[in-house]
């Protein structure tokens, strides 16, 4: 049977699937243990992380049984969503590898003020700073952020949480927007993969029942 038949068609796609259930159950257990060992103190961080981490198990179970069954609904519905998932994720990736400096502080600045105070004060002990940026927008939030820092460095020198963060942004941003770009041409290798399987004859089947 060549690369191009249905059984490699097949196995092609269960494997792919199979890649996409580990990765969500590595989602689920990373947020899990982070949550656990008070990494993260966000639920809404970890409730997103979770949320990806189940919905990207769903698709795949969804694609493996559609695989194993050659089941026309399934792998069309798997197609359409992974196909979706594909445009959101790539330009998600995109987006990470274009932004620059003064970007970054935007998105700091309207993430930090989102944050409740207990995930701020959270966020300070974990980095061992106080406040976000020390700058003419945001002096005033600045100063009643350093009044509630409770950091062990408040007793001595502090460096602004945002200084800390940015010094470090522009690699994880990086690697995010990398990762993300190689998963997104997995994704769309998925859709390719469902598509040319889905028009393909199963040899053990009724040739009458072919449409």
């Amino acid at each position: 049977m060549v690369c191009g038949g249905f059984t490699c068609s097949k196995n092609a796609l269960c494997s792919l699937n199979v890649v996409y259930m580990l990765v969500g159950l590595l989602l689920i257990g990373v947020a899990a243990w982070g949550k656990g060992f008070g990494i993260v103190s966000s639920i809404h961080i970890i409730g997103g992380v979770i949320a990806v981490g189940v919905f990207l198990l769903l698709i795949s179970i969804v694609g493996l049984i559609g695989a194993l069954n050659h089941h026309q609904v399934m792998l069309f519905f798997y197609m359409v969503i992974l196909f979706l998932v594909f445009l959101f994720q790539f330009g998600v990736s995109c987006s990470c590898l274009a932004i620059n400096k003064g970007q970054q502080v935007k998105l700091l600045s309207g993430t930090w003020a989102l944050m409740s105070n207990d995930t701020r004060l959270g966020v300070e002990s974990k980095l061992n700073c106080c406040g976000l940026l020390n700058n003419n927008q945001s002096k005033e939030q600045f100063n009643e952020d350093v009044k509630l820092c409770n950091a062990p460095c408040k007793h001595a020198r502090c460096f602004t949480c945002g200084d800390l963060m940015l010094q470090h942004a522009a690699e994880a941003l990086k690697i995010l927007g990398a990762v993300g770009l190689f998963f997104s041409f997995t994704e769309i290798l998925g859709v390719w993969l469902a598509a040319r399987y889905r028009n393909q004859k199963d040899p053990r089947a009724n040739p009458s029942a072919f449409l």
